[in-house]
């Protein structure tokens, strides 16, 4: 059984490739691009965030793309490793995850006001009393996706930076499927505090999910490199280079309205840098290096289940 099980995956494989190798970007074969859940991943959230940049690039490069959101951060990771997208929008620690495993090189990051960072937030309710997250001993806390760099990363590297030991000094750990979940658990009193973007947070509050005049800010962090667009390394060079030309000059190109250039939550955007490297993610990330594959293993297990 085992054997036949690996022969079917093993022909999977060689259809993502084959199908990845016909996919050319023209109408009748688009080009597939695969985006992470950051938001929950519905219709009218993720993916409709980015169908405006896809048809400006579209446009500018003609050039067509299918977009789709994968059901979690480690489904938009396979899909881009195995052949089935040729295009990815990645979080900043999916993005190094499939780097290292050579699936992806890096395209762009979205840019505004010469900045490519984002930040994450520890998040209570006013009414808890709560005021720093070094007030977290004995508290419950939801986080995102392990594989989140803004709701589970940076943020699990705050409490630590505070001396708060998340595997031995929370009473509970809640893992959720996105940023919203931990923010509506908190708003509903099933947690003392939460893990999220900002923009997540920002988003959550203009969506009516959470009210936001409830919330305090307990934890900030460091400066997180924004989600970045990637390509597949089978990616022919040719598409590859026509793609990094014009996404970078994208906001400089005739036609091209500023309101289509958009990035995470949907927020307009001024450009895509092409400019960053892997050793800007790496220096970003070296401040949270205790928050590794061990440490993410004893919090899921610690956590039980994704809620």
């Amino acid at each position: 059984m085992r054997q036949i099980l690996s022969f079917v995956c093993l022909c999977l494989l060689v259809l993502a490739q084959a199908n990845a190798q016909i996919r050319d970007g023209s109408p009748a074969r688009p080009l597939e691009v695969i985006l992470i859940p950051a938001d929950g991943g519905t219709e009218d959230g993720t993916k409709a965030d980015f169908l405006p940049l896809f048809d400006a690039i579209t446009q500018a490069s003609g050039l067509s793309f299918r977009v789709r959101v994968g059901q979690s951060y480690g489904a938009a990771i396979e899909a881009v490793c195995t052949g089935l997208a040729d295009i990815a929008w990645l979080g900043p620690v999916s993005y190094r995850e499939a780097r290292d495993r050579g699936c992806v090189e890096l395209l762009a990051v979205e840019s505004t006001g010469g900045s490519a960072t984002y930040y994450a937030g520890i998040f209570a309710l006013k009414e808890s009393g709560i005021t720093s997250s070094a007030e977290l001993n004995g508290k419950s806390v939801a986080f995102g996706p392990p594989q989140s760099a803004s709701s589970f990363v940076f943020p699990a590297s705050i409490l630590l930076e505070s001396g708060i030991d998340p595997l031995k000094d929370i009473s509970e750990v809640r893992i959720g499927d996105s940023h919203t979940s931990g923010l509506m658990a908190l708003d509903n009193g099933l947690v003392d505090a939460a893990a999220a973007s900002f923009v997540s947070f920002e988003r959550a509050a203009n969506s009516g999910a959470i009210d936001p005049s409830r919330f305090r800010v307990i934890g900030r962090s460091r400066p997180i490199p924004n989600p970045p667009l990637v390509v597949a390394q089978s990616m022919p060079g040719a598409t590859s280079a026509k793609l990094r030309s014009i996404v970078s000059r994208l906001h400089e190109l005739p036609g091209i309205r500023p309101e289509d250039i958009r990035g995470y939550g949907g927020k307009q955007v001024d450009r895509y840098d092409t400019t960053l490297t892997d050793s800007d993610f790496d220096t970003a990330f070296s401040p949270v290096e205790k928050i590794d594959a061990t440490f993410t293993a004893a919090m899921i297990r610690r956590a039980g289940t994704y809620r």
